[in-house]
Order: structure tokens, then C-alpha cells, then sequence
């Protein structure tokens, strides 16, 4: 592996060395160097300092802003917009980025600093200016976020994508694959599983609430229970032709609908009735995931969170290695909380941070990555597993999401691959019926075919994902020198 020299300024050093080396963290090993650190004045491969002239060896030199990190102040992106030209091309791999780099003394030196761009964006510093719903979901209404579908660009992995080909140009050598078997990017197919049984006198109702009077027949077949949410084996099918096991998010915690109509909805089922008890060992022998749907207010009690992977995994008979929260959710107010949380139970990674409205990456991370608990200023040890679509975006939050359902996850097929990163889609269990459901299972059907076409995407399971990512990360940590997470945590698995 190719060994690169990175020299970081001092006066950064001092003050922000958690927050920096984390995010230099996750540049590097997301390009697939190792490192070593070294001194500005001496060479070096990459500098990063507010001074150019500190550099004069460098190969590449990244020009810091040691104001923004003071005060984790941002030209925000709801208020700059497209039209301000530093975020899309120096980020979405457009043109026009000439006047942010400049090649002076055989130093490449790019003068806006993305080490701080990438924490910014990857920590969610401007969630807090936005609204939130009863659930904390985030509303981007007005926002460029959604005037430009910005989420669909993944900007942070396309600073990390950016910086990659930039170290190319000096000549330096690739960095380790991201992903195994020569493959480019990574896929993986996950579904939610929320309302498996049908209340049969509820769901007629909802039918005609999604369909209108000509869901009329389709209702009336689910009053008379000739249709139905069981589909694990029409989804078993289906991802057989494609070699493509998915995860299967089971909420372990039993609502009602007294609770629901309460304001906790969480789903009826029962994971310990028998026929459940069947059907996890059907899905296992079918090479899928078992992962835990963590109940509403998991989050707000580790106890209980606990508790429903103790039972999840004594039912299922497995280890349960990942999570998903219900609604997508997490504490409202304070989101990495839970994250924490995460790494407390010993998942090995989590598939929750994501938006519930909006199609793409909340954090503008189309690559996995550990994230940062400021609180703390130390890195978690739960790899998070960004999801990028999930279903009823395209069906039931169409105004939000403009485009025909093939169109626009081709287009997010496309720049996963131009960045290298991580498909992850969440389709439920309950919607491969196409009367009760038209077009939701055939965009899955459409969207894997277009992968299997492309030929250069890894399909496999969310566990073996985070497995390989975690694997990677490792090897190339303990070949570097330097940005090590030194604060230590003590992790107790509650039990």
C-alpha cells in the first residue's frame, strides 16, 4: 500500500486535533492510503495549513480556515445555493473548479478547505437551522437541498472522490479497492418489516386513502382476505435471480393499536409466535440477514433497547449485528445520543441516519463511515451504513421527489459508482403486491436489473458490507502513523 506523508499545521494541531484527524480519518482510508504524519516545512505528500508558504515541499497543499473551526461557522448551503459554485464543482466532480485550485512551484494547492467542508457536512452542523415534524424529521422545504436535489450528490464522499483523483494527478499511485471482487461500488437491499399481518378491517381504509375509489376492489379483496402482506417469499424469489440476499428489520417490541393512535406506532406483530419462528429460519437457509427494528422510543431507554436485540436474537436464533430505527427514529434533539447508544449494545453498524421525506444521503456520505461523537470528540466504533432511497419517497412523497421511479434511482445507481460508495435501499415487506402497491416492487425489480446490467456492483448483504468496510478500515489504520482516535471508551454490552 502506498504510504502518503501528511503535514498538518500546528496551530490547527493545537486546537481541533480530534475533529481534524477524524475527518482526515475518513478521507484517507475512504481513498485507501495509509498514512504517516510529518512536519509542513519538510516534504511531504499533502499539507494542510492556513499558510501556503508554511509548505513550500508539498506535493499537494489544502488551504485551512481556522475560523470556520473556531466557530463551526459554514457559508450554509440553504443560503449560498447552486449559483455560488463552490460546492457542485469542487464536490460533484463538475467542471469550472479552476479558481479553487492552482498549481504554483510544482505544488497542486487548493484554496477553500474541504478537510473542514467534509466534517461539516458529514457532523450535520446545519440540520440544527432547520424545522422538524412531530417524529424529528428534518423539513428541507425551500432549501437548495431539495430545489437542486443536493442530497442526491452525496457531497461529502465527493470531496473524498475529488481529493482522491487529485492525488492521482501528482502522480501517486491508487489508493487500496473499496470494495472486493474488482468491483466498483456496493449494493445491498434491505426492507423494514412493519405490517407483515394485516388488521383487515384498517386496511381497506388505507388502501382507498393511497389509491382513491379505484383501490375499491383491491380493499375489498383484503376484507375478504384474498390479498395480503406476507411476502417474504415473493421478495425470496426475487432476489434469488439476482444471487442478492437482503436484511430483514424485525421490531421486537409488540404495539397495538391503542398505542399507536397514542402516539407510539409501533408495529402489532409478535417475532415470538410461531409462524415467525418458521419464517426466520426460512429467511437464514435463504443466506438472508436477521437485523433488529429498533421500537419507537428505543433510543430514549438503553434498557429497553436491549432488551429487543436479547429477544430478537433468542428467537432468531443468531446474532444480530445491525439496526434500523422505526420512523428513522433517533433523539430528535440530539441525534448522535443515540448513535452512542449504538456502539454501547455492540451493533456492529446502524442504517438509521437518514432523511424520512428525501431521497439521497442525509450526511452527504455515499461511503460508510464511523461517525463522530462530538460530545466527546472521539470516533464511535458502530460503522453507519448510509441509506439512500427508500420506498415511499418515490410513491408517496412524489412532490419532494420529482421523477419517474426508474429514472431517478438509475441516477443514484450512477453516482454511487462515479463515487465508489454504497447503495443502500429500504424497501418494506409489505409492498410487493402490484394492486395493492403499484410500481413498488417494480422499481426494485427495475433498479437491481440495471445493476446486474451495469456489472460493477457488489451485491450483498448489509452485515457482509460493514464486515468488508470494517476489515478495510482496520488493515489500513494499523499500517498509518498518526490520526489515531486516542480518547478511549468503555463499552459495556448491557445485557
Amino acid at each position: 500500500m502506498q504510504l502518503l506523508t501528511i503535514a498538518i499545521d500546528p496551530s490547527l494541531d493545537d486546537s481541533f486535533a480530534p475533529e481534524i484527524a477524524w475527518t482526515w480519518r475518513y478521507l484517507l482510508t475512504g481513498a485507501g492510503y495509509p498514512w504517516r504524519t510529518g512536519v509542513c516545512n519538510e516534504p511531504c505528500d499533502i499539507a494542510y495549513t492556513p499558510d501556503p508558504r508554511r509548505a513550500p515541499h508539498a506535493r499537494i497543499v489544502i488551504q485551512a480556515m481556522p475560523h470556520h473551526w473556531e466557530r463551526r461557522t459554514f457559508l450554509r448551503l440553504a443560503g449560498a445555493g447552486s449559483a455560488d459554485g463552490f460546492m457542485y464543482p469542487m464536490y460533484a466532480g463538475e467542471h469550472g473548479h479552476d479558481r479553487l485550485i492552482t498549481h504554483e512551484a510544482g505544488r497542486l494547492i487548493i484554496h477553500r478547505d474541504i478537510v473542514f467542508d467534509a466534517f461539516w457536512l458529514l457532523t450535520g452542523q446545519e440540520e440544527a437551522h432547520f424545522p422538524k415534524n412531530r417524529h424529528g424529521h428534518v423539513d428541507l422545504a425551500g432549501t437548495p437541498y431539495l430545489e437542486d436535489q443536493t442530497l442526491r450528490k452525496g457531497l461529502a464522499s465527493g470531496i473524498g472522490v475529488r481529493f482522491e483523483h487529485l492525488i492521482g494527478e501528482t502522480g501517486i499511485p491508487p489508493g487500496e479497492p473499496r470494495w472486493p471482487h474488482g468491483k466498483r461500488a456496493a449494493a445491498a437491499l434491505s426492507h423494514d418489516v412493519d405490517y407483515p399481518e394485516v388488521v383487515r378491517w384498517l386496511e381497506p381504509l388505507r388502501v382507498v386513502m393511497r389509491q382513491g375509489m379505484r383501490g375499491l376492489p383491491a380493499a375489498l379483496d383484503v376484507l375478504t382476505g384474498k390479498r395480503h402482506h406476507w411476502q417474504f417469499d415473493s421478495w425470496l424469489a426475487l432476489e434469488r435471480t439476482f444471487d442478492s440476499p437482503s436484511v430483514f428489520y424485525f421490531v421486537a417490541r409488540q404495539g397495538s393499536l391503542r398505542e399507536y393512535a397514542l402516539g407510539t406506532p409501533d408495529p402489532f406483530y409478535d417475532i415470538r409466535a410461531p409462524h415467525f419462528r418458521r419464517l426466520f429460519c426460512t429467511l437464514i437457509d435463504a443466506g438472508c440477514e436477521i437485523g433488529l427494528h429498533s421500537s419507537y422510543h428505543a433510543y430514549a431507554s438503553i434498557e429497553q433497547f436491549a432488551r429487543e436485540k436479547r429477544l430478537l436474537e433468542a428467537v432468531a436464533g443468531v446474532p444480530v449485528v445491525g439496526n434500523r430505527h422505526h420512523y428513522w427514529h433517533l433523539d430528535p434533539v440530539n441525534p448522535e445520543a443515540t448513535l452512542a447508544i449504538h456502539e454501547q449494545l455492540g451493533f456492529a453498524y446502524d442504517a438509521s441516519l437518514t432523511h424520512d421525506r428525501y431521497i439521497g444521503w442525509r450526511r452527504g456520505s455515499s461511503w460508510p463511515y464511523f461517525p463522530l461523537l462530538q460530545a466527546e470528540r472521539r470516533e464511535l466504533r458502530t460503522l453507519q451504513l448510509p441509506t439512500g432511497w427508500m420506498d415511499s419517497q418515490l410513491f408517496l412523497q412524489h412532490a419532494a421527489n420529482p421523477g419517474s421511479p426508474d429514472e431517478v434511482l438509475r441516477a443514484l445507481a450512477d453516482q454511487t459508482a462515479a463515487q465508489g460508495g454504497l447503495l443502500l435501499v429500504n424497501v418494506h415487506d409489505y409492498v410487493f403486491d402490484e394492486v395493492l402497491f403499484p410500481g413498488w416492487s417494480a422499481a426494485v425489480r427495475h433498479l437491481w436489473e440495471y445493476l446486474d446490467t451495469r456489472g460493477d456492483f457488489w451485491m450483498a448483504t448489509p452485515a457482509a458490507i460493514a464486515a468488508h468496510w470494517r476489515d478495510r478500515y482496520q488493515r489500513l489504520l494499523a499500517a498509518s502513523v498518526g490520526f489515531a482516535d486516542t480518547r478511549t471508551v468503555a463499552v459495556s454490552i448491557v445485557s
